[in-house]
Formats: structure tokens, C-alpha cells, sequence
């Protein structure tokens, strides 16, 4: 046996609460626990009153077994399944064990090869256990199924596994059939071992890693030999969390000595800083190229995640010691930040071009992975290219769907929302980062996790909710700093100051942009600050602190100059026309709005025509400055912008001009996407709570979006809100 390797804590009472109470899971425990136990609330509520309080805060796995989740729950329906004749048990089992974990459809190819009678079946029909149909025998529900089977003596499971072993034929279930082969085996064999290692690999190349991972943890379990039996632990952990289930990869690689696996877990759900080194020392030990170029493309994503991007010269390093180009944008980071902007240029163009932004993906095509679209993704973004970030994100998550492996897809969502913010989709961007982050807690991507809540904080500040903005930056800087990461500490700082920025409060946002200088795991970051630049130089120059607008400002335009992103270069104008004294300032603003207008940031694009407007209306050119008004005006109402419109419609009245009410119409046109989601919910009858659980938000947070949705649609009930959502403003809203 395999000597185990820090292995899980085994189950023990958790000492009291101070208040007396047992303390709820953490979200994304809570999250997990429900997936873990099929959406069952007699599972749940019996699974989370046995967590420990390291297990409920996330820092151990879960249980994974069903007889650790809810061994109450089991007792009682295996006591009913008991009660059954035994002819009608040995039928439950026998389809119990045709569906989990490996599911082989062969349950009535198996009843008929035993010559096996169906109708005691209905015993389970008048006792609401199971029926049968066409296709075979459906269970209640989950547990009743699992109960069928632990109901079971270990060798009438073993008699079961056998019979459909037997039935399964033809290479299209050749994995299925070794599998049941080795479930009915008595104990270890190395020929079955073997068979299972080979289906297992052949699955895994064929984008399955959940059932790599099940094939390879059977074949683990076979294994006489303790370092095969090591190495196949080790690929089962990695098919586990790659296949999004975080608490049986954790607990698998407990049991063996991993530095990538390790690695893997401390950047997406622990320790980041820890997870640099741990990659580091698992690409020095690598010999196999493409799995050493993999490790240091993960090592750069730990560098980005950190903020900490001086050690991206360590991995650098070790790729020149083994004459292998560094992969993805690592040598592009590691020259931004020795200053060397055109070598860092050179580098990212040359990653982000590795595809053609205008062809169809195609997935498993040769060089087509997750990895590869990711690394592209994140060079383009640096560049100023939404249009090819957004397509390589894009990319991203469609490849790691289509192999089967969440927990990579939700990597690729959290940089396709900055896509999405930049070009003005904010409701769209709210709405697939909301998503996103709901997959990231069941899939144990806590780190992940953050940075979308870092990110919605952001939409949050756009669409003027102060409160929901605050909240979700201070959940995502408390964690970030615990974690060390630096990218959402950054994100979310920023996103508190740009609400700050938007509602007028320009020392507030000064201080807090100043702050993104600050470097080091779970501080700032150097990226976010350079893309934040141009709300500094606005802020550092409305409070009058000229001289840090100007060094902030030189900065973003050399780096401005090498990319030549338009979006970029019309920042950079921007800046110039704020520092610009009178009307040296206007032309600068045209030349602005002649770079955006070959850009994709529209919602900076609005911001530089309102800047523009208030500078014409201090020069008294009173209808450029009307013009320009009404156009910034109608673009944030479009974006959902209303501290932006605000400042729009004072511009508007500073000149004496008309100014219209803010947009009224369909519920989409007046709520955020959140807004939107949590009324839908509270006029289909949810309550705060269901509404909180579905939505990965807290039932405080929830109460106040039904408070902001009452402001802003004019109601008070939620008789009123149902009446809204179904009459023909809602019908439109659905079809919208």
C-alpha cells in the first residue's frame, strides 16, 4: 500500500460554536455539499451538521462517500429496500449498480441473459422505490438508488458487476465491461490493473477525464505494486478536479506525493504564492517537453493570479537551462516588468497570434487547447485586443467543454467578462460572471471565485450599486489576502474606486488607485494599475495633483505607443487633454474620439465625449457641448450606467439645456442583470433564502436587490413585481 501523504482527517464531532450554534459552511462549501449529495435536503441537512470546522470553512475536503455524506439517510431507506422480497432486490441492485459511477445501459441485456423475472419489480412500484420503463429501471431518487446497493452483501454486488461484465461487449464498451470486471474481483490483480490503466488512458485522450478518473481509482485500488498504485493515484486526482470534482481530487492526492498536483489545487483554490513554487519544482522535475511547457504555463498563470510578476524571470530561467522557448506570455511579463515595454510587446504579439481570431474552432484539433486559447486570451488583453480576447476566451471555455473539464472552463469565464465589460455589455458580462461564479464554487475553484467576485464588484460599480459593489470587493479583497492573490485584490479595488470616481468622489478614488502601486501577492498588481491608469490620471487631476497625473500618464503612453491598441492610444489622448490647459485640451479630446471610434471600449468611449462636453462648456462652446452630452447621456443609459448618466444630465442643466428623466420602460431597461434574476425568482414565489441559494448571493444581499428592484420599478409589494413581470412589459422583457 501507498503510504499515505498528509492523508484527509478522518470524521470527528466539531467542538461547539461560542454562540451555541453550529456555524454555516462557507458559500462555496454549501455549494459543493449540494452537488456532493445530489440536491437532496434531507442528504444536506444531515452532511452539513457533520462537517468539521475545517471542513465547513473549505480548508478540508469533503467527504465524497455516500455512507460519510448521510449514513442516517442511507440506514433508514436500506431498512425499506430490506422489507422487499428478495428477488425484487436482487433486480434494484442489478440496476443500481448498471448506473453509478459507471453507467452501462445494460440492465435489461443483463435480466435477460440471467433469464431473470421483471415483475417482482412491482413491489418497488407500489412501494415508490423504482419503476420501469423502456429503457430500464428509474429510482425515486438518488439515495434510493444508493441504498439499493448498500442494501446489498458485498458478494451479491460483486455477482452483480459480474453479470453485467458479461453482457458488455464491443470496444465501444470495453472501458464499461473492464470496470464491472474489476468491481466483482476479490481482491488485488495486476492483470486487471493493467486493463483498467489502459481504459483509463484511452479515455482520457478521448476527452472523458470522468471516467479516466473512476477507471483509474478502480485500477489503484487493484494495484499489488505500491509506486504503479502511486502514479495511478495520482492521474485519478488529476482526472477528479479536472472533471470538477474538487473534494475527491483532494482526497486522492492526499494519498500520494504530487508537487504539479499540489500545485494545481494551492493556485485555483489555495495558497497562491505556494502554488509558483510548487509548479516550479515540478517542471525542474519533468522531463517530458510538452508536460514541462504545461507546468511553467501554469506557473505564469500563478505569477498573474499573485500580482507577483518578477518571478516570471525564475521560470524564464529554467525554460533558457533547457533550450525551450518560454511558453505563453511568460517572457512578455517578465520584460514589462524589467521596463522593456517593446521586447514585452514582441512577445505578446507573438502569442496572441497564434490563431486567427476568423476561423471556426475546431475541438481535439492538433495545438487546439484549453491552455493554449487561455495564454492567447490573456496576451491579447494586454494588447488592447478585446476582439481577439474575446474569441481565444471564447475558444477556451467551448475546448474544455468539449473535454469534459468545468474546472478549466471556468478559468476561461473569468477573462472573457473583461471582454464583455470593456465593449459596454455589462448586463451580459454581469450575467455569464454570475454564472461563472456558481460553477466555480461547485467545481472548487475558490481562487477563481474571487476574482469573479472582484469582477462583479466592478459591474456592480457601473450599474450604480453602491452596495452590492462594496460587498462583493470586500468579500473578494478579504479572501484575496488570505489567498495572496493580487489580480482580484486589484480588480476590486479598482472597481470601488471607479464607483467612487463615477459618483464625484475624486479623492476617495484618487487614494484608492494609489494604492494599486503597492506590489506583492495580495496587494496590488501591475497589470490592473496600467489598465487603471486613465482613472488615476482623471482623479489625480480633479483633486490637483497634476505632478502624479503626469508620471502616472508617461507611463500608460509609452506602453500605449508599443501595442497600438486604438482603445489604448485614445486613453492615452484622454490623459493629455485632462493635463492640457484650455483649448490645448479640445484637440486632444478629437483625437480621442477619433481613435475610439476604431476601438471597442465603448463605455470609455462615452466617458471621454462626457469629459469632452464639460471642457466645451467651460470654453462656452455651449452646442458641441449639448451635442456631446446628449450622446455620452444615451450610451450609459444604454450600458445601465446611471452615476455616469447623472454626471451627464448636471453637465446638461449647468448649460440650461433640457434634461429628460431617466429611461423608464420594460424591467430590463431599468434593472441590473442581478436585479433582473433576483425579481424573476421573487415573483415566481421564491423566498429570499431559495433565492440567496440559487444565486450564490447572501439572503442579506438578496433583500437589498428586492429593495433596489422596488425603487426603481416604482412598486412596493411583491404583488405588484408579479403583476410587472407578467403583464406585457414583462412579456417583452422575456423576448427582449
Amino acid at each position: 500500500m501507498v503510504t499515505p501523504v498528509n492523508p484527509p482527517p478522518q470524521h470527528r464531532t466539531s467542538p461547539p460554536h461560542p454562540s451555541g450554534a453550529t456555524p454555516a459552511p462557507s458559500e462555496a462549501v454549501r455549494v459543493r455539499l449540494l452537488r456532493l449529495v445530489y440536491d437532496d435536503p434531507r442528504a444536506a441537512a444531515e452532511a452539513a451538521v457533520r462537517l468539521t470546522a475545517r471542513q465547513r470553512t473549505g480548508v478540508d475536503p469533503l467527504p465524497t462517500e455516500p455512507t460519510a455524506l448521510a449514513p442516517g439517510l442511507l440506514r433508514a431507506l436500506s431498512r425499506k429496500i430490506r422489507t422487499l422480497p428478495d428477488d425484487t432486490r436482487r433486480l434494484l441492485l442489478l440496476a443500481a449498480a448498471d448506473q453509478h459511477p459507471v453507467a452501462a445501459h445494460a440492465w435489461l441485456r443483463a435480466t435477460a441473459a440471467a433469464r431473470l423475472d421483471t415483475r417482482p419489480l412491482e413491489a418497488a412500484e407500489a412501494a415508490g422505490i423504482a419503476h420501469v420503463t423502456a429503457a430500464g429501471v428509474v429510482f425515486r431518487d438518488d439515495w434510493t438508488r444508493i441504498a439499493a446497493y448498500e442494501a446489498a452483501s458485498p458478494a451479491d454486488r460483486r455477482e452483480a458487476h459480474r453479470l453485467l461484465a458479461r453482457v458488455l461487449g464491443g470496444s465501444s464498451e470495453a472501458a464499461r465491461r473492464s470496470w464491472h470486471r474489476a468491481a466483482g474481483a476479490l481482491g488485488p490483480s495486476r492483470r486487471l490493473a493493467a486493463e483498467l490503466r489502459a481504459a483509463a488512458d484511452r479515455a482520457r485522450a478521448a476527452g472523458q477525464p470522468a471516467l479516466a478518473g473512476v477507471l483509474a481509482e478502480r485500477a489503484a485500488a487493484l494495484c499489488p505494486d505500491p509506486r504503479e498504485q502511486a502514479r495511478l493515484l495520482a492521474r485519478a486526482a488529476a482526472d477528479a478536479w479536472h472533471s470538477g470534482r474538487p473534494d475527491r481530487a483532494r482526497r486522492l492526492a492526499s494519498r500520494t506525493d504530487t508537487p504539479a498536483l499540489d500545485g494545481i489545487f494551492a493556485l485555483r483554490a489555495g495558497n497562491a504564492p505556494e502554488a509558483f513554487d510548487a509548479l516550479l519544482t515540478a517542471a525542474a522535475h519533468q522531463q517530458r517537453p510538452a508536460e514541462f511547457v504545461r507546468l511553467l504555463a501554469l506557473a505564469a498563470d500563478a505569477a498573474v493570479y499573485t500580482g507577483d510578476l518578477r518571478r516570471c524571470h525564475e521560470a524564464c530561467a529554467l525554460a533558457h537551462r533547457r533550450g525551450i522557448p518560454p511558453p505563453g506570455i511568460l517572457s512578455g511579463l517578465a520584460a514589462a516588468v524589467e521596463g522593456d515595454y517593446e521586447k514585452a510587446g514582441d512577445h505578446l504579439r507573438a502569442t496572441a497570434g497564434r490563431h486567427d481570431p476568423s476561423t471556426t474552432p475546431t475541438p481535439h484539433a492538433p495545438g487546439d487547447t484549453p491552455a493554449l486559447h487561455l495564454q492567447v486570451g490573456m496576451a491579447a488583453l494586454l494588447l488592447g485586443d478585446h476582439t481577439r480576447a474575446a474569441t481565444a476566451t471564447l475558444r477556451a471555455a467551448a475546448s474544455a467543454r468539449a473535454g469534459g473539464t468545468p474546472a478549466t472552463e471556468t478559468q476561461a469565464l473569468e477573462f472573457r467578462v473583461y471582454t464583455d465589460f470593456w465593449t459596454g455589455r455589462t448586463r451580459v458580462a454581469e450575467a455569464a460572471a454570475q454564472e461563472a461564479l456558481r460553477q466555480a464554487y461547485a467545481t472548487g475553484q475558490d481562487n477563481g471565485a474571487c476574482h469573479l467576485q472582484a469582477a462583479l464588484a466592478m459591474f456592480a460599480a457601473v450599474t450604480g450599486d453602491e452596495q452590492a459593489c462594496r460587498e462583493r470587493a470586500a468579500a473578494a479583497r478579504a479572501h484575496a489576502l488570505a489567498r495572496g492573490l493580487g489580480l482580484p485584490a486589484a480588480l476590486a479595488q479598482w472597481a470601488q474606486a471607479f464607483l467612487d470616481l463615477a459618483a464625484g468622489r475624486f479623492p476617495a478614488a484618487a487614494a484608492r488607485l494609489r494604492a494599486l502601486a503597492g506590489f506583492g501577492p495580495g496587494h496590488g498588481h501591475r497589470a490592473i494599475r496600467h489598465l487603471a491608469a486613465p482613472h488615476y490620471v482623471e482623479a489625480a487631476v480633479r483633486t490637483g495633483d497634476t505632478r502624479v497625473a503626469r508620471a502616472a500618464h508617461a507611463d500608460y503612453e509609452r506602453w500605449a505607443g508599443v501595442v497600438g491598441s486604438p482603445d489604448d492610444l485614445a486613453l492615452s489622448a484622454r490623459c493629455r487633454a485632462l493635463l492640457a490647459p484650455g483649448t490645448e485640451a479640445v484637440e486632444h479630446y478629437r483625437t480621442a474620439l477619433d481613435l475610439h471610434a476604431r476601438g471597442t471600449r465603448d463605455l470609455e468611449r462615452a466617458r471621454t465625449e462626457l469629459l469632452f462636453a464639460s471642457a466645451l462648456r467651460r470654453l462656452r462652446h455651449r452646442a458641441e457641448a449639448r451635442d456631446r452630452l446628449h450622446s455620452a447621456l444615451e450610451a450609459f443609459e444604454s450600458f445601465g450606467a446611471p452615476h455616469c448618466a447623472a454626471q451627464a444630465r448636471a453637465e446638461l442643466r449647468a448649460l440650461g439645456a433640457p434634461v429628460s428623466a431617466p429611461a423608464a420602460g420594460y424591467p430590463d431597461a431599468l434593472l441590473t442583470a442581478q436585479q433582473l434574476a433576483v425579481a424573476r425568482m421573487a415573483a415566481e414565489g421564491a423566498t429570499n433564502r431559495e433565492i440567496a441559494g440559487r444565486l450564490a448571493l447572501s439572503p442579506r444581499t438578496v433583500d437589498h436587490h428586492l429593495r433596489g428592484v422596488f425603487a426603481r420599478l416604482g412598486i412596493r409589494s411583491r404583488i405588484e413585481l408579479v403583476r410587472l413581470l407578467d403583464g406585457p412589459q414583462g412579456e417583452a422583457t422575456d423576448n427582449h
